[in-house]
């Protein structure tokens, strides 16, 4: 029995706390990222890994010393991992003759791996290269993806979904407008993907809106697609599956159109007309021979003319 897995009874009130944060919420935490080093790594996966750590933190684990795994040919460790660390993310960097500068992208669903793409790295621009000012800790990015395989091919919009997961980091009610000030940006294009990264300059423009622009911030990777490690249509359909609650509930009588304006419809008894409530005025008033010829049934014009 993995020891992960038996019933644990918290015996303090920080454990009991501790157990409540994993337990199962209608609205998860902010996903965690693991990042692993491997037994093989070099200088510059290190340097990968801690720069991605740095644009993560602080929804992320960095594990400073390697650990021997293939997460291609087992898995284990990296779903010990996971449950230990409570991550649903992770970032594996390995190097070796056959693969060299590669890193492993992947995501979790129950403790178990979803997909992962492996991607080698090209060439790379540290954070501490790049000598203009940074963003904040915890800034959350504005993700743009540019290339026509992201939306073609399968393994690509498969790698989009994956980045966004990575990246997005926590949700947000609202945002100001000073607060967009970190841009990712990927690109696809003749087989390779560029990631860059821009910090947003707001500057005096003379009217309301200001003038916008990017000064590269880092890290910066040019990354070429490996092998890919996708889950079955049925098990990704099954781990994008919502809780009931969360759904939104129908309203009978609701309609919304494609610009997002409400429409209701309201069910009313037949009105009667000849009882409605007029503005009280002089002119509106009926003179004595209408009444009167109303009342003997005949229109008032038939009276006048008789």
């Amino acid at each position: 029995m993995d020891p992960l897995d038996r019933v644990v009874k918290p015996k303090t009130k920080r454990a009991k706390r501790f157990l409540e944060k994993r337990e199962p919420k209608l609205k998860e935490n902010t996903k965690i990222a693991m990042l692993i080093k491997g037994g093989n790594a070099n200088l510059m996966v290190t340097e990968v890994l801690k720069d991605i750590y740095a644009v993560k933190k602080p929804f992320a684990v960095l594990y400073r010393k390697k650990n021997i795994t293939r997460p291609f040919e087992d898995q284990t460790s990296l779903e010990f991992f996971s449950k230990k660390s409570d991550c649903s993310l992770f970032l594996f960097g390995s190097h070796n003759k056959k693969r060299p500068n590669n890193l492993v992208i992947g995501r979790m669903f129950d403790y178990h791996v979803l997909d992962m793409i492996e991607l080698g790295v090209e060439k790379f621009v540290s954070l501490k290269d790049v000598k203009n000012s940074k963003c904040p800790e915890g800034t959350k990015p504005m993700l743009i993806f540019a290339g026509d395989m992201f939306d073609v091919n399968e393994e690509y919009r498969r790698l989009k979904s994956l980045l966004i997961d990575f990246f997005r980091g926590p949700t947000v009610p609202s945002i100001r407008l000073a607060g967009l000030e970190y841009v990712l940006h990927f690109t696809a294009v003749d087989g390779k993907i560029y990631m860059r990264s821009y910090k947003v300059l707001l500057k005096k423009s003379g009217c309301k809106i200001p003038r916008i622009e990017l000064e590269e911030m880092g890290p910066s990777l040019d990354l070429v697609m490996r092998r890919t490690h996708l889950a079955s249509d049925d098990l990704y359909k099954l781990s994008l599956k919502q809780p009931k609650a969360l759904k939104p509930k129908k309203k009978k009588n609701i309609s919304h159109d494609v610009f997002g304006t409400t429409y209701g419809r309201i069910h009313m008894q037949k009105q009667d007309l000849g009882k409605l409530q007029t503005r009280k005025m002089k002119g509106l008033k009926k003179r004595p021979a209408d009444k009167a010829a109303e009342d003997s049934g005949v229109s008032p014009k038939k009276s006048k003319s008789a």
